[in-house]
């Protein structure tokens, strides 16, 4: 047995042992960067989630042809009228475009048509739907022109066929698309200046609506049917704009109040001819993307004839990371087809350069978009406004 001295030598002895054991990191020389063996395991960091990329293809308006006044659709149903550019439009995670005229079988129209030569009423059969969606689309505007050509009948009866081929919708005041694309939510409200649509003439109001949804929603996105039409509607005019005495609204001001609301990228149509991009705000807008596949009633002459595939990639918060112009082109009878000397994207370069010089947005000549930060791309928002009014009262 230890003797209690014995035991008071062993009691002290351990613990020196272990007190010196527990002494700090600073009573040793360490090599610079290498932890001691004393240091405690640095605490782990949230799992950071990989970032999401979401692509969008966007195309103007669509009319797969008309039974009204007489029958003006195509022989084989329609069937191959978006063939030749299914695969531009079905590689994207949403798929857009703005749908003009009623999917209706029968019916009255609301408004008169003097002419039968001249008759600008549009109504396609209700199974059409299913050719929009085995050409890719997610979601379609219903908010023009020609949404109501057969009253609110027509629209409902769109609505309806659309929601059977499993497309989502907006246009109808209240109607908004929601969904979620790779863990994000998105949504989709269609504008324009006409009756029962969300009015894009109330900007306050529209401001409002889409901050709302952009609470909500990770991707905004925000469509618009408006500007004046025809061949002499390629430039931007930066006011309200009118077509045959009708307010169609100022295309800049609500585009980008839409993104300063929280709107993440601005689709436009109703010109019939594609007009420039803009990036604001690292927001994309599209001012008008023409028409894209109309089937007769609707002249495709000339530039009226380029049909633009839009496809924008965007990060998870709606930003613009990249982005490319496909270029189609329709020629009658058919539908739109691949354009290999990439008229709609040079068409496009050359009115975003005149209409937008001070945006950062470059586009080449095969249609490829990309950001740059130099030159006239670092002038303000206040600069690029001035810098372009006195562009357009200089080609004045």
């Amino acid at each position: 047995m230890l003797s209690a001295g014995r035991l008071s030598i062993l009691f002290v002895s351990v613990v020196l042992l272990f007190t010196g054991c527990a002494s700090s990191p600073t009573d040793v020389p360490q090599k610079a960067g290498v932890a001691s063996k004393t240091d405690h395991p640095a605490t782990p960091s949230p799992s950071v989630k990989p970032p999401v990329f979401i692509t969008v293809a966007a195309v103007g308006d669509m009319m797969l042809g008309t039974d009204f006044p007489r029958n003006h659709l195509p022989p084989d149903e329609g069937r191959n009228m978006l063939a030749s550019v299914h695969s531009a439009l079905q590689a994207a995670d949403i798929t857009f475009g703005n749908l003009e005229g009623t999917l209706m079988d029968g019916g009255e129209p609301e408004k008169e048509c003097l002419r039968a030569d001249r008759c600008y009423l549009f109504r396609s059969p209700s199974h059409y739907a299913w050719l929009f969606q085995q050409a890719g689309f997610d979601v379609v505007s219903l908010a023009n022109n020609h949404a109501r050509d057969f009253g609110e009948a027509g629209r409902s009866s769109s609505m309806r066929a659309l929601d059977r081929a499993g497309i989502r919708h907006s246009g109808l005041a209240g109607d908004v698309a929601s969904w979620e694309v790779k863990g994000r939510r998105v949504a989709m409200i269609a504008f324009a200046p006409f009756k029962n649509s969300h009015d894009m003439l109330d900007i306050p109001a529209a401001k409002q609506q889409i901050a709302e949804l952009a609470v909500e929603h990770d991707i905004v996105l925000v469509s618009m049917h408006a500007g004046a039409e025809g061949m002499e509607a390629t430039r931007i005019p930066f006011t309200t704009e009118y077509y045959y005495g009708e307010d169609r609204g100022n295309v800049v001001a609500f585009a980008h109040a839409a993104i300063d609301a929280g709107a993440d990228l601005v689709l436009g149509h109703g010109p019939h001819v594609p007009r420039a991009l803009e990036l604001y705000q690292g927001r994309l807008i599209a001012y008008s993307l023409g028409n894209f596949s109309t089937y007769y009633g609707i002249s495709v002459a000339e530039t009226k004839g380029l049909a633009p595939i839009l496809k924008v990639t965007l990060d998870s918060d709606g930003g613009f990371v990249e982005g490319r112009i496909i270029s189609a082109q329709q020629i009658r009878p058919h539908g739109p087809k691949l354009d290999a000397e990439h008229r709609a994207a040079k068409l496009i370069k050359n009115l975003t350069e005149a209409d937008f010089p001070a945006t950062p947005l470059k586009i080449e000549d095969d249609g490829r978009l990309r950001v740059v930060k130099s030159g006239l791309q670092q002038a303000t928002a206040g600069e690029a406004w001035k810098m372009t009014a006195d562009k357009q009262a200089a080609d004045r």
